[in-house]
């Protein structure tokens, strides 16, 4: 009987030891009965990790404040906060930069490498945190995996010389998200400089969203149509213009990033140094989210804080998908 009763237990912490989409594993100790039969048993509980970002109403990051302050909703639940951090800044930071290379930006391959190489000058911090570069165009190829050496970032940038033809936007953010960004630790960030127009991918815009929200990767655009200035009218002031610049804007509002139109070098590197700050200024909270079913539904995040003050604004992912594709699993 007993037998029985531990293999019926054995079959359900397999059902039960998985981990959702976007969601980072913790493992809990055995109950006792387990130990005594079954010691390779491991019970896993689920948790959503979520940086976050406050600014004030000047767009500066605002230090100071504590668990207490911030309140968590999924699916518009109220979800207990498991752990507070304010440790962002000793965080390793992991930065992808994808460069679109099709033939709708070929005018404009010089903004491209100088956004490109001043962001990761401005954000990078030297020996402790790592960038890899990709292009996409009919393929997404990566020309510097991980490193830390800005030599061989800038020798990678500015080695891109022939565009292709097409523009395969949504893959380059999933496949990098899915082939990159899962093997590492620390934050996450996601820099794609590209025109917004896909016209050759496989994955969806939401399929991109969702990996890159399981993986924890923020995503930062940066529009080129201003690369050419007085190319788009109104972009060069921040207006978001056509369904490109507003498929860039819901990728990075979704995943907790920014969207920059501006064809302006030294307004970019500004915004760059806000960015810099922002990252080594986020809250890092968790939680256990009380609807625990791994359906596949698409799971709303929502985090406000406990008292409005003073025009301050709260940015972070929008969500993830509840399925039992683990982000990690410990």
């Amino acid at each position: 009987m007993r037998n029985a009763w531990l293999r019926s237990l054995s079959l359900f912490a397999l059902i039960i030891g998985v981990t959702t989409t976007g969601a980072t594993a913790q493992t809990a100790s055995p109950s006792p009965a387990a130990q005594d039969g079954d010691k390779g048993i491991v019970f896993t509980t689920r948790r959503v990790n979520l940086p976050i970002t406050v600014i004030d109403k000047k767009g500066l990051p605002v230090a100071g404040l504590t668990q207490s302050d911030f309140l968590i909703f999924e699916d518009k639940q109220p979800q207990t906060i498991d752990s507070f951090a304010v440790e962002s800044s000793k965080l390793p930071l992991n930065v992808g930069v994808l460069m679109d290379t099709s033939s709708s930006t070929a005018g404009k391959l010089k903004f491209q490498q100088e956004s490109a190489m001043n962001f990761i000058h401005t954000v990078v911090r030297v020996r402790k945190d790592q960038v890899a570069f990709a292009t996409f165009d009919d393929e997404v190829t990566v020309k510097q995996d991980f490193t830390t050496k800005l030599d061989l970032l800038d020798k990678a940038v500015y080695s891109v010389k022939k565009p292709g033809e097409h523009t395969s936007l949504y893959d380059a953010i999933y496949r990098f998200c899915d082939e990159k960004m899962r093997g590492v630790r620390g934050l996450r960030a996601l820099v794609i400089i590209t025109d917004g127009d896909d016209t050759y991918s496989r994955a969806t815009m939401r399929e991109a969203i969702e990996m890159a929200q399981a993986t924890e990767t923020m995503v930062f655009a940066i529009s080129t149509k201003s690369g050419l200035a007085g190319s788009v009218p109104g972009v060069d002031s921040g207006t978001v213009m056509d369904s490109g610049d507003k498929v860039l804007d819901k990728m990075c509002q979704e995943t907790g990033g920014r969207a920059f139109f501006t064809g302006d070098v030294l307004e970019l590197e500004r915004a760059f140094s806000r960015i810099a700050k922002e990252l080594r200024a986020q809250y890092i909270v968790t939680y256990r989210p009380t609807n625990e079913r791994f359906d596949g539904s698409e799971r709303k995040i929502e985090v406000r804080l406990a008292q409005k003050k003073g025009g301050m604004k709260v940015r972070t992912r929008g969500g993830y998908k509840a399925t039992s594709d683990a982000l990690t699993q410990q």
